[in-house]
């Protein structure tokens, strides 16, 4: 795929997004959050209210404009409905001009989220403004559609920011949280109801830090990308050790690749131990050790093909890849909850949250990438905890895994400490609890459709690799007694005394705890960016999808420049 470097939209709109960061406080969000209300029009640039409104209800009994969808043309009706369909963007003298300019200025300002600004009906915005305001005796109809348009545009831009710019389904993400599109009515019209416009429309996306942090080091990668990037290593065909002797361009190449995301200084390459080469020197390997660390890599210091194919993704790439994930996070509810549990399948982690604050952060093993063993994308509630549980191996792995070894070795049962039993007719096998159990001596459920739950495991070593995709769906958790006393609010005595007590104790948790299994390939720990694992190949057709954000077709670079002149007149 040949990745242009260079978007006039996306380099204008970093202008844009720069100036406005100078500028402190927009003229709206000055204003406070008093409620604000439709004007009480009798006029409007000299045609009557009456004829405004009766072309309104027309152009609403009509097609939806371009570029907008039918959830948000619906959205844009029921906002409509909520103010008993008089013209939300109009004054006396035309365009109520704070708000028109708060909300055109929004979406020139999309591409901070990573978001696709060709998604807006940006031309017919602009045209319908520029006649408003140039137009000396506009028509009933001209307003009306000016009115519609805008309405239009800020359903659009809402219900973007609150469930996200597309539907995962459609990029094969297995994604199964409800994007709670219920409540984009109600929060569209509260949202309008603010004086503050830009402020309201900025507060329907992600508040945590992770968006914000995300949103920086999307705009790190932009200007990486429009300042041309970073060349391609030269590869090497057998892996380099560190103190080998390597190819002086490829170290060359490195050096320049890894100091471009600020992994490496800027430097000389080690002094050539012969014509044509240098030392692959420590330093170096080093700077390769946190590159593989940060993208999701097994750590050890070698290049090999995946650490290669790591380091030659352009910059446009991982730009657009940033922007993927900030619309995942906006597939996630607003609210997550006070006390819940958030794991992230490319990250390998689990965080536990009470009140906002990470109180707890663990590695765990998720499922293997094939024969159906992917971790699907899904939320639901902790209900209970089990210790000492016996595992109720399903049908499926018993008859592809379990019940073959049965047959060819009779010993296996007692060797792996199974037992046969019946259940509903049908005969079924389970392990029995003890220290080899598969899942451990813990498990965590919370019922949901996909038979997953969080588990202890006897395969403790496990947790030391860098990439831990082992399990057959399930979670397996590094830590799981710390989360048996988060989880119920006991303490580690009463813990060990259920792990070394009685065979399959259930205990509930007080209070039902929302668990959130995601998939987010690029994110924040501890201040930093990473790049995890792709285990289930997912970010293809997100990326994809992304890059239209930077690299927009010429009819979008037109139609922004001009809703940018009009917008300027404010």
């Amino acid at each position: 795929m040949n990745i242009p470097q260079t978007s006039l939209v996306l380099a204008s709109a970093l202008v844009l997004a720069a100036c406005s960061r100078d500028a402190g406080d927009s003229p709206a969000a000055s204003k406070g959050d008093a409620p604000w209300a439709p004007a009480q029009l009798t006029v409007v640039k000299g045609v009557p209210a009456a004829e405004v409104q009766t072309a309104l209800e027309t152009a609403l009994a009509g097609t939806r404009p371009d570029k907008i969808e039918e959830e948000q043309w619906a959205h844009a009706k029921n906002i409509y409905k909520a103010y008993g369909t008089k013209p939300l963007w109009l004054a006396a003298d035309g365009i109520h001009q704070d708000r028109a300019f708060a909300l055109a200025n929004s979406i020139l300002m999309v591409e901070q989220d990573g978001m696709r600004m060709d998604a807006y009906p940006i031309g017919a915005l602009a045209s319908a403004m520029a006649t408003i305001q140039q137009t000396a005796a506009p028509t009933a109809q001209q307003l009306a559609e000016a009115d519609v348009i805008l309405t239009a545009s800020f359903a659009a831009l809402g219900e973007d920011y609150l469930t996200g710019q597309i539907d995962p389904k459609s990029v094969a993400q297995n994604w199964h949280i409800d994007p709670q599109e219920e409540n984009v009515d109600s929060a569209l019209v509260r949202s309008l109801r603010n004086a503050a416009l830009e402020k309201s429309l900025a507060a329907m996306r992600p508040q945590g830090d992770d968006y914000a942090a995300l949103q920086k080091e999307l705009d790190r990668y932009q200007r990486i990308t429009l300042n041309g990037g970073w060349q391609a290593v030269p590869r090497v065909e057998k892996a380099a050790k560190p103190g080998e002797p390597m190819n002086a361009a490829v170290v060359a190449g490195l050096r320049a690749r890894l100091a471009a995301e600020g992994m490496l200084a800027s430097g000389t390459a080690t002094p050539a131990s012969q014509p044509g080469s240098a030392v692959y020197d420590r330093s170096l390997a080093g700077a390769v050790a946190q590159f593989q660390s940060r993208h999701g890599i097994t750590v050890d210091s070698m290049i090999g093909k995946e650490t290669f194919d790591a380091l030659n993704k352009p910059a446009a790439y991982r730009a657009a890849q940033i922007a993927a994930n900030l619309e995942r996070m906006r597939w996630l509810p607003r609210t997550l909850g006070q006390r819940y549990i958030a794991v992230n399948v490319s990250a390998f982690r689990l965080e536990a949250y009470d009140n906002g604050e990470k109180t707890l952060d663990m590695r765990v093993i998720v499922g293997e990438d094939y024969e159906d063993k992917a971790t699907p994308v899904f939320s639901d509630s902790m209900e209970t905890v089990v210790f000492r549980p016996y595992w109720n191996v399903t049908d499926d792995i018993a008859a592809k895994e379990v019940f073959p070894k049965i047959a060819s070795d009779p010993a296996y049962l007692s060797a792996n400490n199974y037992e046969i039993y019946q259940e509903g007719g049908k005969r079924r096998v389970r392990q029995k609890p003890g220290d080899e159990n598969s899942l451990g001596l813990v498990k965590f459920l919370f019922p949901n459709d996909f038979n997953i739950y969080l588990h202890d495991t006897p395969n403790r070593e496990l947790f030391a690799k860098d990439v831990r995709a082992f399990s057959h769906g399930c979670i397996r958790v590094e830590k799981p007694n710390d989360l048996a006393q988060w989880a119920l609010g006991w303490d580690a005595a009463r813990v060990d005394q259920a792990i070394n007590g009685s065979d399959n104790q259930t205990f509930k948790v007080s209070k039902k705890i929302p668990v959130f299994i995601t998939y987010g390939t690029a994110y924040m720990r501890d201040g930093e960016l990473f790049f995890g694992n792709d285990l289930y190949s997912r970010d293809a057709k997100m990326v994809e999808q992304f890059f239209r954000a930077a690299i927009p077709a010429p009819e979008t670079v037109q139609a922004v420049q001009a809703l940018r002149r009009i917008a300027a007149r404010s």
